[in-house]
């Protein structure tokens, strides 16, 4: 099957897309992707992709478009102009592209407009079209400076109902989004609606080995922004600054590093470390380090029903879970029993599941098998990506009777 898949981020930024793409060319599909200029997570276009070079790339079998972008910066401003300039200028590229699909994809990450480029194509050569949510439009506006009650809002959810209604299939990465489709957006329409499909992660994350000292060592891992409340995990390593057998491991960049950095800092925190981003292929160094890997999140009822990836990678490297968080992932953390949690952004309530794990091994190694058996149960790679294929193939059948 020829596919074009449509992700404002690829390869060399690191989202779960390239796995995806990567493994549907070794099971023989032709792909395409179309996408812009990495400059994820820091803002700026990486050095090797200024002055209009690499717009068209093979990397892994998987064939390359960049359309041109400006980098997304560091402030809101810049943000909404690197995701107006993808939605257009990708429209451009899409327009102009000769090659014929079978099967157009969207991963569908923020913002919902990067799938106007695949509509596009769409309404030219009338082939279907998934889009894959793992960020609810325009609800997930409302986590920033947008109210839910401003005439932008009100816009901004016309403007994603539309897009989503131009789908022949939704597929949602957590269970919780239905909800918000069906009563919010209005959106279930037969025969194929919306469709549970959760992330899987990348291979090398089941090949995790342990380091062995006298510490204590948690690890968080991925994007330090708003929404992750990093800050709650430096309060609780404040709690436990004397306590020189618990160390704290903070993996990742975003826009709130330099705030989270700048507030260990002030509390002298010899506890903590950060080290920076690290692609996918470094992380599995990081991941040893662990005996127990930390999941915080701001107590708000959309980031609530969000499944973030980290949870299967954190699953699947066979380790316990402790977190301060509710929703989504709390629900699997607790059906797993794979570790501890605690109420979102409660550093106090964090600081004690810590000092609880470290206390008693024996829940630790129930909890480390719990948290491997749960992935293979739930998020199998091998089994969603048949499930994936699957969908292709039954919507392309539908589209030529």
């Amino acid at each position: 099957m020829k596919l074009l898949i449509v992700c404002q981020h690829f390869y060399p930024e690191q989202f779960r897309i390239n796995d995806i793409c990567f493994e549907l060319v070794k099971r023989g599909h032709d792909v395409t992707v179309l996408t812009g200029l990495p400059n994820y997570p820091k803002g700026k276009v990486f050095n090797e992709y200024r002055g209009f070079k690499n717009y068209h790339e093979v990397i892994q079998g998987v064939t390359v478009e960049r359309s041109f972008l400006i980098g997304r910066g560091s402030s809101l401003i810049m943000m909404g102009i690197n995701y107006a300039c993808f939605t257009i200028m990708a429209s451009l590229k899409a327009l102009v592209m000769k090659k014929d699909f079978d099967f157009l994809y969207v991963y569908q990450i923020s913002p919902v407009t990067m799938a106007v480029p695949a509509i596009v194509i769409k309404k030219i050569k009338k082939i279907p079209l998934i889009i894959h949510c793992l960020d609810q439009w325009p609800i997930s506006v409302t986590t920033g400076p947008i109210p839910k009650e401003s005439l932008f809002y009100k816009i901004l959810y016309q403007l994603s109902r539309s897009i989503y209604r131009q789908a022949d299939l939704i597929t949602l990465s957590s269970k919780s989004f239905r909800t918000y489709f069906e009563e919010e957006l209005k959106l279930d329409r037969d025969p194929f609606g919306l469709v549970y499909w959760p992330s899987y992660a990348e291979d090398n994350y089941g090949h995790i080995q342990s380091v062995e000292n006298d510490t204590f060592d948690l690890v968080f891992a991925g994007n330090i922004g708003s929404a992750q409340s990093v800050e709650t995990i430096i309060e609780a390593a404040k709690l436990l600054r004397d306590h020189p057998a618990i160390r704290f491991h903070i993996v990742g960049d975003g826009l709130s590093r330099a705030g989270c950095e700048a507030l260990a800092q002030s509390y002298e925190l010899s506890n903590v470390v950060f080290y920076g981003y690290h692609p996918v292929n470094e992380m599995a160094e990081y991941y040893a380090i662990a005996d127990a890997f930390l999941i915080t999140m701001v107590n708000n009822d959309v980031v609530n029903q969000t499944l973030p990836a980290k949870l299967q990678s954190y699953m699947l490297a066979g380790k316990p879970i402790l977190g301060a968080i509710n929703g989504e992932v709390r629900n699997a953390v607790e059906e797993a029993n794979c570790g501890l949690c605690c109420e979102s952004m409660d550093s106090a309530g964090l600081a004690e599941l810590i000092l609880q794990a470290a206390s008693h091994p024996d829940n630790y190694r129930e909890w480390c098998a719990n948290a491997r058996a749960y992935y293979e149960a739930n998020f199998d790679k091998e089994k969603l990506l048949v499930e994936l294929e699957e969908m292709m193939v039954k919507l392309s059948n539908n589209n030529h009777r």
